[in-house]
């Protein structure tokens, strides 16, 4: 499908990409956002929907999902569209114009500013041949809804952040929690592994070191799974445990992919950027966590910052005649406020 031409095209729906076509409706230019994941709100969705964020500025503590609510929600005041669950794979010119291509689409556009994060990311899906046919039947790799799994035996396998992160969450929703992991060592901040092991103190929690999956168990002809064998790993025995859902929390591949072939300069697979947010190349222009420069913050109000500079740099780039300071919102006739 070949879109309209429009004058932003943000590669990134997390916060910084969403603020960015926000900011672009604000400077009345036409904006849209193509995004790998099938919602908006980046990492903040995918990794992290249930945590508290305490530094956006104007709230005390906001939960990530709620934050993304809420940029959604702004957006809403302008036209712009989300095209969700597009990976990008090129980049064309079309005489002043570009052509952002992806897996299905098209997408004429006269400036970009790439906000995708940590690049296209997925997550890391268990080895064991026998986990394959379950994905989505019980065994899941991304939590968007919690509430989903109350009243059910939530088995966690991994031992990093999100792992112990979704463990503590679930204490209160699931009948029962365990947590598997390969070793006695945990990628995941103390104090969220000792909240943990608390539970696991109480009797309300499970904590099974150095096993892995070995298989999963439906009995009495069942559709869903009843239980799953672990492998004690040093000991070369099994056990079965009661199982109603297995969330595999392995971490993320991510990947540049198309981006690292646009003549961009990068540095640890991160784009090189100006104070202007320029990339070098003409047109392009990056915020968020996806740039480096000196005495770069990765931080949410970082990445908002950026995007406002990004956008207002681009904005100028593709019309001349409007200046790159947009002055201050409370003055805007676009607000139905007293223009200046």
């Amino acid at each position: 499908m070949v879109h309209d031409l429009c004058d932003i095209t943000i590669i990134g729906g997390g916060p910084t990409g969403l603020f960015a076509m926000f900011y672009a409706g604000m400077r009345q230019v036409s904006a849209r956002i193509v995004d790998a994941l099938p919602e908006a709100g980046g990492q903040l969705s995918a990794l992290y929907p249930e945590k508290f964020i305490f530094d956006v500025a104007g709230f005390s503590q906001i939960l990530a999902k709620d934050l993304v609510r809420a940029l959604v929600e702004q957006n809403k005041r302008f036209s712009g569209t989300m095209h969700l669950g597009q990976r990008v794979t090129g980049l064309e010119k079309d005489g002043d114009n570009f052509v952002l291509v992806t897996e299905t689409d098209r997408f004429p556009t006269k400036s970009l500013v790439v906000a995708a994060g940590i690049g296209a990311f997925s997550p890391r899906r268990l080895p064991q041949a026998c986990a394959e046919p379950w994905y989505g039947r019980g065994i899941f790799d991304v939590v968007t809804d919690p509430e989903r799994f109350r009243g059910q035996r939530v088995v966690i396998i991994g031992g990093g952040d999100t792992a112990f992160d979704w463990g503590v969450q679930l204490l209160s929703r699931a009948s029962g929690v365990t947590i598997v992991h390969r070793s006695d060592r945990f990628r995941a901040h103390d104090a969220t592994v000792n909240e943990y092991r608390e539970a696991v103190t109480a009797g309300r929690a499970s904590l099974f070191t150095f096993h892995e999956l070995q298989d999963v168990v439906c009995k009495s002809g069942s559709e869903r799974f009843s239980h799953v064998l672990l492998r004690d790993v040093k000991a070369k025995t099994s056990r079965e445990i009661e199982a109603d859902v297995v969330l595999p929390m392995l971490g993320f591949v991510s990947d540049m992919g198309a981006i690292s072939e646009w003549g961009l300069t990068l540095v640890k697979d991160e784009i090189v950027v100006n104070s202007q947010m320029e990339t070098g190349q003409p047109g392009i222009y990056a915020a968020g966590d996806i740039t480096t420069y000196p005495g770069k913050l990765k931080l949410i109000a970082t990445g908002f910052s950026e995007a406002a500079i990004a956008v207002n740099q681009a904005v100028h780039w593709i019309y001349p005649e409007k200046k790159v300071a947009p002055g201050h919102s409370s003055n805007m006739a676009v607000f139905g406020q007293k223009d200046d």
